[in-house]
Parts: C-alpha cells; sequence; structure tokens
C-alpha cells in the first residue's frame, strides 16, 4: 500500500502530515486526498484557504514559502514535493 501512494518513506510522512494538516485546519475529507488530488478543482480550497495552508505549513516545518512558489501548488504531490525539497 505504501508504494502505491508515493515512493519512499520521507515522501510517505511528508505527504500523511500534509493531509492530517489538510483535514484538521481545512477539513478536507480524507478520502478526497491523494497525490494527484488538485487543491482547487478536486480539494476545493481556494485562494484563500491556499494561503492559509501555506502559514500553516510554514509553521509546521519552520520554513518561508516564498508567494512565486504558489504558482506550483496544483496538486498535494506538488506540495509534497516542494516540502521535501525545503527539508
Amino acid at each position: 500500500m505504501l508504494s502505491q501512494i508515493c515512493d519512499g518513506k520521507e515522501r510517505y510522512i511528508m505527504f500523511e502530515t500534509l493531509k492530517q494538516l489538510l483535514i484538521d485546519e481545512l477539513q478536507v475529507k480524507e478520502e478526497l486526498i491523494t497525490l494527484d488530488a488538485e487543491l482547487a478543482s478536486d480539494l476545493g480550497i481556494n485562494s484563500i484557504e491556499l494561503a492559509d495552508l501555506v502559514m500553516i505549513c510554514e509553521e509546521k516545518f519552520d520554513l518561508t514559502i516564498e508567494d512565486e512558489d504558489l504558482h506550483g501548488f496544483i496538486t498535494v504531490g506538488d506540495v509534497v514535493n516542494y516540502l521535501e525539497s525545503r527539508d
């Protein structure tokens, strides 16, 4: 099952952490959250909620996400990849 979700232990942990943030902070339904799920069209996240998610991730992972990087946040996997690259 792990390999069906994502490659590698660190990626899986990052995905699970982000998934829990989406569930707890933005009330996204767990069954909708996959690496391929689009933040806007699949999860219904609007620009204000995306800003909230960015602030939550910055606090949780102790990093700064630049505004120009947000354009690359299309899917959950995009966010996971970004957070992993900054870790």
